[in-house]
């Protein structure tokens, strides 16, 4: 047996090898097993992050594809990856570069050679493109629903692929259960059993399927101490799951999520559980702009129960646009500034030191109110 190297992109290299093989001991089977990772968020992508992991894939199983093309080989296999067929955040160019695999081995089979592509789930046995997967990576791959399989499993898989006799096939193992509140990919929806939602408010804090005014009333009727805590224990519970944690107590609510250990895809990944969770529609800066739990907690309380005077601001400034519409309408304004008087009057009722200025508006014309309410809007 003998064990020879090249760099499988570079045509040149390859083609030397593939002459130096005795006519004696036939080329019969060509199993093109590369791949390189190189993770990041669609907007991090750079050409070389593109060239780094198409290259492995994409360059050497065409130049695998033209080079043997003619010589009878009686198997050609491409490793491909799910995450080609199901999609993987932060791995928009190893998804494109595997779904190359399955599209050559499509086109080998319509020329009527060999190919078969396996769209590989994830393996448990460590190699040099897992080894390096945290404690958030392995979390979001048990988010997906997806088991890591065994060496055996593996090989069981690959000889049915073998034998199945079509050119594309995915080789994986799931959690056919589901776990609650994980998003079940579009192809799988007719496998997969997706958990039954919990009623609203019926589940601890952290539940998926509440709608925004069902979160709404179960923080209004608590205190505002009471209503930081619950939105607190969801966010944290939350921040756990997306780091691999199984509580959330392991989460410190004003530790920065970057000193937790978040990177960009976490983020996106717990904005997408909270909102799953809350029904709100969460900015993808939201990590970011509040870096902490405890920071995130206040915002979504803010965003599901409103601060009243934040709402009374609102409607000031719809009022302000109902002034406007007025115009030269003398009668209308003056009523309107006499209600908006007595208003005045009203927030400065029972406070001694305001009572010069109550008498004042008071005694002040229409437009002199109004024109007091446009300075200070």
């Amino acid at each position: 047996m003998s064990i020879l190297a090249c760099d499988t992109s570079d045509e040149s290299a390859l083609a030397a090898l593939l002459a130096g093989i005795p006519q004696e001991h036939p080329l019969t089977a060509v199993i093109h097993v590369a791949g390189v990772i190189d993770d990041a968020t669609l907007g991090s992508l750079t050409p070389e992050r593109l060239d780094a992991v198409l290259r492995p894939k994409v360059d050497a199983a065409w130049h695998l594809h033209r080079l043997t093309a003619t010589s009878g080989v009686r198997a050609f296999v491409l490793f491909s990856s799910l995450a080609g067929v199901l999609g993987a955040p932060g791995q928009a160019n190893y998804a494109a570069a595997n779904m190359y695999l399955d599209a050559l081995a499509r086109h080998r089979h319509a020329l009527g050679l060999p190919a078969v592509s396996i769209a590989w789930g994830m393996w448990a046995p460590p190699s040099t493109m897992t080894d390096n997967l945290g404690a958030i990576d392995l979390a979001r791959a048990r988010r997906s629903g997806m088991v890591p399989m065994t060496a055996e499993d593996g090989l069981a898989l690959f000889d049915d692929a073998l034998a199945a006799g079509v050119p594309a096939v995915a080789a994986a193992r799931f959690d056919l259960s589901w776990s609650a509140g994980a998003y079940v990919p579009a192809p799988l929806r007719g496998l997969i059993r997706e958990p039954r939602r919990r009623a609203a408010g019926s589940g601890p804090a952290g539940s998926s399927g509440s709608a925004p005014s069902d979160w709404a009333l179960r923080l209004a009727d608590l205190s505002i101490p009471e209503q930081r805590h619950l939105m607190l224990e969801l966010v944290r519970a939350g921040a756990a799951t997306v780091l691999g944690h199984d509580a959330a107590d392991s989460v410190d609510a004003d530790q920065a999520f970057k000193e937790l250990g978040f990177d960009s895809l976490a983020a996106v990944a717990l904005r997408n559980h909270l909102g799953a969770a809350t029904g709100l529609r969460l900015p993808p800066t939201m990590v970011f702009d509040h870096p902490s739990s405890r920071a995130v907690a206040e915002f979504l309380r803010a965003e599901l129960v409103p601060d009243p005077v934040s709402v009374a601001f609102a409607d000031v400034d719809r009022l302000r646009a109902t002034i406007a519409e007025l115009g030269d309408d003398g009668e209308a304004r003056a009523a309107l500034a006499k209600r908006l008087a007595t208003l005045l009057a009203e927030v400065g009722a029972g406070e001694g030191a305001h009572a010069d200025a109550v008498d004042k508006i008071h005694a002040a014309t229409s437009e002199e109110i109004l024109d007091l309410i446009d300075r200070g809007l």
